[in-house]
């Protein structure tokens, strides 16, 4: 018979010395049984509820689901805090603290007597940042997405949160629309509990978890508001449990074949750009090797099946009304590593049998007829990123995607807003944008403005879309011929830096080029007249963060976080 397992947290409740009766009596003021201390899993639940994390905030409810399923399985369920990244409302970005986050998580997950863990996510940043602090530890894990909003409804018109921003600005600036009226907008979009409902990067990340095998089928889709995301919370709560008891580890669920597997349904679904840098920075911390080639590679040339807003017109609640990321998985079956093991203990063939029929093939199309034949997201390379650069196409302008035209540069964001629609602005619809220094070093932080809104003077012309080049990222709810990550960045003295207006840039996406026509010479001339901008910060997490922050290539994650420490703590308190 197989010996079991000695529980993690034994180390803290079994003992029968002074620190024994330190762990356990300080619990007891909170009223817990002295059984609750009989050997049973301690199951963590890591909780980013925050009311300044909008998407989160229902999470003080969903956590009581998640505590029943561990009580139900038999398990000693303990919430614990760590830092809410809200998207909507943390300046100067979110991203800035996302390794912050994970360090928070990782920490938490080590220091305490905990032998499993749940992860209770939603906002962009609380999915990978938790993903990779558990990575680091390697304990059972379980992540439980909160839910996109409810469909926005406007004027009898179905609208998504984020990618409709973008456009009510539009309409502002073109007088289509008045202040009045965008306001009432504001709270037809934002109309229930949940994350973004389009498939920008929270949902990107709730498929993403699911893809990789990190929760339970069909968690990704099912809307926050509805009642069966507390029973997907209270089954995910007795799950963790049997997966303590089956030594279920982290480690055992993220090898290579599920990230590859990510990276094929992440195409498939018309995920963020965003999705990139998380999933390098967490198979950074779980030790698999994944180059940013490697999106290209084996992501490009699946189709998109799913027809959600940025790159379609439908929301995440009739995603999961058609079936949800199961109907996808089996669309994608023959491209799919089969033998890749999840948290159920079975692999994801298993867990779809009975749940693959698409009930809307207008929300989610066959493989054979697919919304656009090559749907995933590109890298391309040139001077202008020696270390690769990604985007979209499938939310890109067709037309555009072979593109040569002149550059028009903003030094950083402080100078396109001051200037992006003064009336003298050199600019026409066949220029392209660059804008320097919003990468990780230069914002800090990398932060979501790559998708730089176009002049009022184009947007009067009729135009929609622009060649846009920054080394930033774009709202996974965005859209536009928008290329981002430029690796290694401005701030760092990349060629990006460099480039001047007027300067001739060439994007050809089929031939994975990003071309600035300058000379070498001449790129070594101004490059001896660059100086590297001043840090913006000279002390606290900001300062050691762009001291040791990797580039975009590499996920963004910090230098010294790259890699774990396992679960292993051999020193106590008193």
């Amino acid at each position: 018979m197989k010996e079991e397992k000695k529980l993690r947290s034994r180390d803290w409740f079994g003992r029968k010395d002074k620190d024994g009766i330190i762990y356990r009596s300080w619990l007891k003021n909170e009223g817990m049984p002295a059984d609750m201390f009989d050997g049973r899993p301690v199951i963590g639940i890591c909780n980013t509820f925050s009311e300044l994390t909008p998407c989160n905030a229902h999470f003080r409810d969903l956590v009581e689901m998640v505590k029943r399923g561990v009580l139900q399985a038999g398990g000693f369920p303990l919430e614990f805090p760590i830092m809410s990244l809200g998207e909507t409302l943390l300046k100067p970005t979110a991203m800035l603290f996302r390794n912050l986050a994970s360090m928070d998580a990782e920490e938490s997950i080590r220091g305490n007597p905990i032998d499993g863990v749940v992860l209770l996510t939603g906002c962009d940043k609380t999915t990978p940042s938790t993903v990779m602090g558990a990575s680091s530890v390697g304990l059972p894990t379980i992540v439980v997405p909160g839910g996109p909003m409810l469909n926005g409804r406007y004027k009898g018109q179905t609208i998504g949160s984020g990618t409709h921003v973008w456009k009510f600005d539009e309409d502002m600036k073109t007088g289509k629309m008045t202040q009045e009226e965008c306001e009432f907008a504001e709270s037809c979009m934002s109309r229930s509990i949940g994350h973004c409902m389009t498939m920008g990067t929270a949902s990107t990340m709730a498929c993403m978890v699911e893809s990789l095998g990190l929760t339970l089928p069909g968690a990704a889709a099912i809307p926050a508001a509805d009642s069966r995301k507390k029973v997907l919370a209270q089954l995910s709560g007795r799950r963790i449990v049997e997966m303590v008891k089956e030594d279920l580890t982290i480690y055992k669920v993220l090898t290579r074949e599920a990230f590859e597997n990510a990276i094929k349904v992440n195409a498939a679904v018309g995920g963020s750009s965003n999705f990139i840098i998380h999933l390098l920075a967490i198979a950074g911390r779980i030790g698999v090797e994944l180059k940013l080639e490697d999106f290209d590679g084996l992501g490009s040339k699946i189709p998109l099946l799913v027809n959600l807003m940025p790159s379609g017109k439908f929301l995440m609640e009739d995603f999961f009304y058609a079936g949800g990321l199961p109907v996808v998985l089996n669309e994608l079956k023959d491209h799919l590593h089969k033998n890749v093991v999840t948290v159920t203990g079975k692999n994801h063939h298993d867990n779809i049998k009975g749940k693959t029929d698409c009930y809307n093939p207008e929300v989610i199309a066959p493989f054979d007829t697919p919304l656009i034949t090559e749907a995933g997201c590109v890298v391309v390379k040139g001077n202008l990123a020696l270390n690769g650069a990604v985007m979209k196409p499938s939310a890109a302008t067709p037309a555009l995607m072979k593109h040569k035209g002149r550059a028009v540069v903003f030094e950083n964001i402080e100078d396109y807003h001051a200037r992006i629609d003064t009336p003298d602005l050199d600019i026409d619809e066949n220029s392209v944008m660059v804008l320097k220094y919003v990468g990780p070093v230069g914002y800090p932080g990398m932060p979501e403005v790559g998708n730089m809104a176009l002049p009022k003077k184009i947007l009067e012309k009729g135009i929609k879309d622009m060649v846009r080049i920054s080394d930033g990222r774009m709202s996974g709810t965005a859209y536009g011929t928008v290329v981002l990550h430029v690796s290694p960045e401005s701030a760092v003295g990349g060629n990006l830096a460099l480039v001047q207006n007027g300067d001739m840039i060439e994007l050809d996406v089929e031939q994975r080029k990003l071309h600035l026509h300058v000379s070498d010479d001449e790129l070594e001339k101004r490059r001896t007249k660059w100086t590297a901008p001043k840090a913006r910060a000279d002390r606290g997490y900001v300062s050691m963060y762009v001291k040791h922050v990797m580039g975009a290539d590499k996920g963004a994650d910090l230098d010294f976080l790259k890699g774990s420490s396992g679960s292993v703590v051999t020193r106590d308190s008193h």
